[in-house]
Formats: C-alpha cells, sequence, structure tokens
C-alpha cells in the first residue's frame, strides 16, 4: 500500500535519499508519527531557508502525524558553530527573548496547535536552564567523545580560525532536546 504522503514527498523532491522505504511507508501506514525541526533565534524572524523544512513538517501534519517545533531560546544563548568562520556574537537575554516571542509568532502561523492533530512547541530553554554546570559535565559531556566531536564538520572547520568551548558544547546542548 503506496502511502499518501511519502508520494507527495517524492513529487515534490523532497525525499533525496532514505535507509528502508518499504519500512517508513509501513510505519506512516500503521501510525502517527511524532517529527521535529527546531531552529535558534538569531534574529526575531525566520529566514527564507527554514521555509523547506517548516513546510514539510506542515505536510506531515496535514496528514495526520505530530511536528515538534523546537524554538532554541537556550541553545540561541550560545549560537551554532556551523557554517561559520568565527564566533558568533552574544546575544542579551533580553534579544533572545524578544527573538523566540518573534519565531514562536510566526510558527503560529503555519502550524495548527490546538486540536486532533495539533503541533507541539517547545521552547528548549526551559530544560536547559535547569541543568547546573557539574549535572551537565556529568550526566552529558561525560557521554560524548572528544575525537567524535573533532570529526564534526562544524568543529573541524572552525578548528583553524579558532572555537570556544561554549561554541564546542553547543552539540551536546542541541542533543539533550532529544531527551525531551
Amino acid at each position: 500500500m503506496t502511502n499518501a504522503l511519502l508520494e507527495d514527498l517524492k513529487w515534490r523532491g523532497l525525499i533525496y535519499q532514505q535507509t528502508d522505504e518499504q519500512e517508513i511507508e509501513d510505519l506512516l501506514n500503521r501510525e502517527s508519527v511524532k517529527i521535529y525541526c527546531g531552529a535558534d533565534p538569531t534574529a526575531d524572524s525566520l529566514h527564507i531557508g527554514h521555509l523547506l523544512p517548516y513546510l514539510t513538517l506542515r505536510r506531515f501534519q496535514n496528514h495526520g502525524h505530530t511536528p515538534i517545533v523546537l524554538v532554541g531560546g537556550g541553545t540561541g544563548m550560545i549560537g551554532d558553530p556551523s557554517g561559520r568562520s568565527e564566533e558568533r556574537k552574544l546575544q542579551t537575554d533580553e534579544q533572545v527573548e524578544a527573538n523566540v516571542r518573534g519565531i514562536m509568532n510566526q510558527m503560529h502561523k503555519i502550524f495548527d496547535f490546538e486540536g486532533e492533530d495539533s503541533a507541539i512547541l517547545v521552547n528548549n530553554k526551559d530544560w536547559l536552564k535547569e541543568i547546573d554546570l557539574i549535572s551537565f559535565l556529568r550526566d552529558y559531556a561525560k557521554h560524548v567523545g572528544v575525537n567524535y566531536m573533532l570529526a564534526k564538520d562544524s568543529v573541524k572547520t572552525r578548528l583553524e580560525t579558532g572555537i570556544s568551548y561554549t561554541e564546542f558544547t553547543y552539540m551536546i546542548l542541541q542533543a539533550i532536546d532529544f531527551g525531551y
């Protein structure tokens, strides 16, 4: 049995590669899945690069699945080192909060957050702000190898120009989101 969502995504050129097409199709035919996408609030508005992933999540919602839309109020306080040749300028708490509000308002124009097939809107600052340094190091950083992190393009490309420990730990903060 073909899946209408998968056929739509293929028709739109949104699927480039997948591990087991039949397994994914069976899963989507069998049950509602949760699918996640997040954005850090580096500005008070989404940019054009956010459009494709969020409209794809909306297509999942239209087919009865649950999008989890994350605004990175916590990770946005640090800054993603990906695609940067130098460290991001840290924003104030007030600026990050204003950006979070702006992006959350835009998410309400894309997703339906009420009703049977409602999307879930979260801010990772809600859980990241509760983690103290000792807990972060013992409960999270302990389980991530430095060699693994150094092999990531987002870190590897920054080693020549310099990367702060703050930015280096960004991927651990981002990984914590998957536990919530």
